[in-house]
C-alpha cells in the first residue's frame, strides 16, 4: 500500500518527498494533521532499516514533527512506530500525531502494568542486556 502511494498510484496528501523518505497525511488520522513518515524503498519494519539510513530517516521524522507543531500550532506531537504486532501495513512507517493539552489522548494506547518486585524488574533488564550482547 505505501509503496503504491510513494509511486503515485494511490492518491495521498504529501507533506515531504525526498529520495529515501516521504511523508503524507494519514487517511484515518487520530487527529487532523496526523502524518505518516515512510521509507521510499520497501522496508518491512524498523528492524530491517539499514544502519546507514537510520539517521536520515529519524532526521526527516524530526523535521516533520517540528513542522506539525509549528504549522498546526500544536503544543507537541506523539511519535510512534510499531514493529510486526500492531503494524497494520508491512512497510516501515512512523506516526507523527499533533497533540494539544486536553485532546483526550492519554499517554500510550495500551494499559500499563507493574513489576512484582525489584528482582523481577532486574531480571527483565538482565535478559535484554544479554540479548544486546
Amino acid at each position: 500500500m505505501f509503496c503504491a502511494i510513494v509511486r503515485g498510484e494511490v492518491p495521498a496528501s504529501f507533506v515531504l518527498r525526498e529520495a529515501n523518505v516521504a511523508a503524507f497525511l494519514d487517511a484515518r488520522p487520530v487527529f487532523k494533521g496526523h502524518v505518516l513518515v515512510v521509507t521510499t524503498a520497501h522496508i518491512e519494519d524498523f528492524h530491517a532499516l539499514p544502519a546507514a539510513e537510520v539517521g536520515p530517516y529519524w532526521l526527516a521524522a524530526q523535521r516533520v514533527s517540528r513542522a506539525v507543531e509549528s504549522g498546526l500550532q500544536a503544543q507537541g506531537t506523539f511519535i510512534g512506530v510499531n514493529t510486526k504486532i500492531s503494524q497494520s501495513v508491512p512497510h516501515l512507517h512512523t506516526h507523527v500525531v499533533p497533540r494539544r493539552k486536553g485532546d483526550g489522548l492519554r499517554g500510550f494506547f495500551w494499559p500499563r502494568t507493574t513489576y512484582e518486585s525489584d528482582a523481577e524488574r532486574e531480571g527483565f533488564a538482565a535478559r535484554i542486556v544479554a540479548a544486546l550482547g
